[in-house]
């Protein structure tokens, strides 16, 4: 398998970033996409909407169905899935993208913002995945990809953001059991990382500002990434935690300077690398 197309993928957090990029890439090949993400209303600080992203997915080729979810509330997760198997007949990709971010230390960090982690990164996840496995389960080539760092319990990863760095090892946790649970029924379930900061709304509103985005690269790195694991066979591609630039230097890409967010500018390593 080549490409996605007539796939039906369930993507949290798509309205934007690399939610967005990701599905945008799968509607190139004409597959389906469910828009699952709170936003739909347009924010000054939040460009994108689940709305005008079905806009583009449907330019671009795809098919989509916007649907208002934020994974914290089950009753949200199970009506999209319920939307989309009524809509496409199943569901053969499920991407945890969506997530929440502070980059503080213990006694800086509210607990109502380590709840909002830890709601969204982990139990969102886990969430998202027993809603759609039955479904995967029934699909030609499933995958679950998390976009979740490799695990690596080193002490400086933890040391300056205890609490986010929990949740997101939560989310790749999820990838090292689910992995080995439905590996003999043939459900991937893999995690994707940037080998360097992503160009997405956090990196602007929290993490530098348009500083930070020039020495970013673009969220198209991630999609042609994720593309490339999507059509591989699900049975040979499990367990993995992926960086995306080595991922796809292992396919033959050598130009990465089109990823770029600005030419000639070395981008910044992300965290967790």
């Amino acid at each position: 398998m080549n490409n996605l197309k007539g796939k039906t993928l369930f993507i949290t957090g798509a309205s934007r970033g690399i939610g967005q990029a990701i599905a945008l890439r799968a509607a190139k090949d004409g597959a389906n996409i469910v828009i699952a993400a709170k936003t739909a209303e347009e924010n000054p600080k939040l460009p994108g909407t689940i709305y005008t992203t079905a806009k583009e997915i449907e330019k671009a080729g795809g098919q989509a169905i916007p649907c208002i979810v934020d994974i914290r509330s089950e009753d949200q997760i199970q009506s999209a899935v319920k939307q989309a198997v009524e809509k496409f007949g199943g569901i053969d990709i499920l991407v945890n993208n969506a997530s929440a971010i502070s980059l503080t230390g213990t006694l800086e960090t509210p607990m109502k913002r380590y709840d909002l982690m830890h709601q969204v990164n982990v139990r969102g996840t886990f969430a998202c995945s027993q809603a759609c496995l039955p479904y995967l389960l029934k699909a030609e080539n499933p995958h679950i990809l998390n976009i979740s760092p490799p695990l690596n319990m080193e002490a400086r990863w933890f040391s300056n953001h205890v609490a986010y760095t929990m949740a997101k090892f939560g989310m790749s946790m999820c990838v090292l059991g689910m992995a080995a649970e439905f590996r003999d029924q043939g459900v991937a379930v893999n995690a994707l990382w940037p080998r360097t900061i992503i160009a997405t709304a956090a990196i602007m509103n929290l993490l530098g500002g348009s500083e930070a985005i020039k020495q970013s690269r673009k969220p198209d790195i991630m999609a042609d990434a994720a593309h490339y694991i999507f059509t591989r066979p699900s049975r040979e591609c499990t367990g993995n935690f992926f960086i995306d630039e080595d991922l796809l230097k292992n396919t033959g890409v050598t130009d990465f300077d089109k990823y770029a967010m600005a030419i000639g500018v070395e981008p910044l390593p992300d965290f967790f690398i």
